[in-house]
This record gives structure tokens, sequence and C-alpha cells, in this order.
């Protein structure tokens, strides 16, 4: 299994998302990031997992999820294979 991140101390302070990742803490206004988790209560807030993987957090109760990569805005280009002929 790769691990992409090491996410530690998500929590949530007014309205803002600080997030640990490796070992650099991040923050992230909620009304930015999700118009789910900016009107989600501090219970369904506080209930959420994170990939074992470190590549996202997902929220049961929400069924929101948040990748890593897109917080910390990383993008992914597509690789084409050549074709010969």
């Amino acid at each position: 299994m790769n691990v992409y991140y090491k996410i530690e101390h998500l929590r949530f302070h007014n309205e803002s998302l600080f997030l640990t990742i490796d070992g650099i803490e991040k923050e992230f206004a909620v009304k930015n990031l999700s118009s789910v988790l900016a009107n989600a209560s501090e219970a369904e807030r506080l209930n959420y997992e994170i990939s074992p993987t470190g590549y996202g957090i997902h929220w049961t109760l929400l069924d929101e999820d948040l990748s890593i990569d897109g917080l910390l805005g990383v993008l992914h280009k597509p690789e084409f294979a050549r074709l010969s002929g």
C-alpha cells in the first residue's frame, strides 16, 4: 500500500479547517472547500475518517470527501501512450 501523505490533527475553528499534512499545519477556508462542510453541524464535521494511505478524508454522515491533492492544488496530467505506425 502506497502512503501518499501523513495526515494528523484535523480540527475546525471558526470558519477554517486546520490539518497537519506531513508535519506542516495548513489552514483552509471551509466555504472554499465544500458547501456541505460549510453548512454541517459540529457533530457532522467531527465524524470523519482519514484514508489509511493519507489520500483523502471522508465524512460518513455527510457523504462528503476531500482529497489531499485537491486541498494542496496538486494537478495530475494524463499520460498519453505513443501510437506506433
